[in-house]
């Protein structure tokens, strides 16, 4: 009989509300502890990784500019953009593969994670292979429908067909280090990418222009070096769960686990589905405003792109934080815990107010030097920038309530109605606004979109958190331990 809890109407004195009988605490249980403490011990290790992915994004942008030429840099982000798209759905199949790993070990369901993690792995590898192979075959239709230059068209082919054959690297790069973290472990993820980001920085320039026996491999190159380092990273991550013997590593049998079940794949679709089209959706938002700022001229454009920039940083913060909520509060549903949720909600919103809203005043205050560096301290578009800051930077700390609530959301497998949030804060809202005060205000109204569809994001998201629907799980979709031979507990 299908049983189910809500966080809304379990009373204090309930059991659910007791800690679960387990043998001691489990290496990177969730459930216990000072919430504060562990959310911030779990958020900073995500935060540093994404962090680092970044630069090492940059870093590589400037190896290819510098050692090839323009025509190759533009080459790498008309593909980029390729990429991007498909990812969005891969990460989307990686939360939803965190958030059932975590509810299956916050209820101390260890064959059950591991039956979870090894689906999610073995549909994204299939499905990576298949697009690879597709992608490798109609590159060039690809990069036409993109309207790529066609002096960047050959390099640009090149690059794309090399990141699409090795694509299930950057695949099982995604899905093992989120399946860690839903299991409590955000630090094995870090050092991989620590990993990843040394050896990616390293091959660049050396498989670009060749040393020694190594031929020069130009923009091929660049894209074999980020493979190379994305399989590094996962080799890292999966020596590290079999030598310390972490509760995903599969082991016998449990390698059938690879095969998807549909079980486990409803859910993963499903739920994956909406949380990749977030992605879309932000992403497609984006490519429209830079369309609507290239429109206002060229010094518009290159203080915006300056602005976006420092902006990629603001929001990493809240992105950590939201999803190191989502982890813990996966687990403590699992665990029966929904009083501790709360609590986890809103901690990460105050930790996300000061991180957040500590890098906007830096941002604001030093936006001159900070903008200096991409554009040149004499550069006539620096103070429309600096002006660009002062609006649309809060704008992120608003965005910030909306991920740490969609979080929580996100971990009780309510993904639906935080999707139709965003659609409309970033379109009706975000775009609207702009249609209808840009012939009042002109290219203000750029600007003052931002706030305005932050505050739409925030204030709706915020509505429907104080609604009681969606807290409610359905734990017969949850495996039980004695479907897994036996439930197995393990107290490190």
């Amino acid at each position: 009989m299908s049983e189910t809890y809500a966080a809304s109407s379990v009373p204090d004195d309930s059991p659910q509300d007791q800690p679960h009988p387990a043998a001691g605490r489990m290496r990177g249980d969730l459930t216990e502890g000072p919430i504060l403490k562990t959310l911030m011990l779990f958020s900073i290790p995500t935060l540093i990784s994404n962090m680092l992915q970044t630069l090492n994004g940059t870093i590589n942008s400037i190896w290819v500019g510098r050692l090839i030429g323009e025509s190759a840099l533009a080459a790498t982000a008309n593909a980029n953009i390729v990429m991007f798209l498909t990812f969005a759905a891969v990460f989307g199949f990686g939360m939803a593969t965190t958030v059932r790993v975590g509810q299956n070990f916050g209820a101390r369901k260890i064959d059950a994670a591991r039956i979870t993690f090894g689906s999610g792995i073995g549909f994204c590898t299939l499905v990576s292979i298949v697009v690879g192979l597709i992608g490798f075959v109609y590159s060039p239709a690809l990069l036409t429908a993109l309207g790529t230059p066609e002096l960047s068209r050959i390099e640009a082919l090149e690059y794309l067909r090399v990141v699409f054959i090795t694509m299930p690297f950057g695949t099982l790069s995604v899905m093992v280090s989120m399946g860690l973290r839903g299991a409590g472990d955000a630090k094995t993820p870090l050092y991989a990418m620590i990993l990843t980001v040394i050896i990616d920085i390293l091959c660049n320039p050396l498989l670009i222009r060749g040393v020694g026996p190594i031929p020069a491999m130009g923009i091929t190159g660049s894209a074999l070096s980020t493979a190379i380092a994305n399989f590094a990273g996962v080799a890292f991550m999966i020596a590290a769960m079999y030598l310390r013997d972490m509760p995903l590593r599969l082991r016998g049998a449990e390698l059938g686990y690879l095969v998807p079940r549909r079980s486990e794949l409803g859910f993963i679709i499903t739920k994956g589905l909406p949380m990749g089209t977030q992605m879309l959706l932000v992403s497609s938002a984006g490519l429209i405003m830079i369309s609507l700022v290239n429109a206002e001229g060229m010094e518009t454009a290159a203080a915006y792109g300056a602005s976006l920039q420092l902006w990629n940083y603001l929001q990493m913060p809240a992105f950590a934080i939201s999803s190191a909520v989502s982890a813990m509060v996966a687990q403590n549903v699992g665990a029966g815990k929904h009083r501790r949720v709360s609590q986890i909600t809103w901690q990460g919103l105050g930790a996300n107010l000061a991180l957040t809203g500590t890098l906007a005043v830096v941002l604001v205050v030093a936006a001159h030097p900070l903008l200096g560096l991409f554009l040149g301290p004499q550069s006539a578009a620096l103070p429309l920038a600096e002006h660009m800051q002062r609006i649309v930077t809060w704008s992120f700390v608003l965005m910030g309530v909306m991920m740490i609530l969609t979080g929580t959301m996100r971990a009780y497998g309510a993904v639906l109605m935080p999707l139709v949030i965003m659609f409309i804060s970033l379109y009706p809202a975000r775009l609207g606004f702009y249609y209808i005060a840009h012939t009042q205000i002109g290219a203000e109204a750029i600007w003052w979109s931002y706030p305005f569809g932050s505050v739409v994001a925030a204030g709706l998201t915020l509505v429907l958190y104080n609604r009681k629907g969606w807290r409610k799980i359905d734990r017969s979709k949850m495996r039980s331990g004695s479907d897994m031979g036996g439930g197995e507990m393990m107290g490190h």
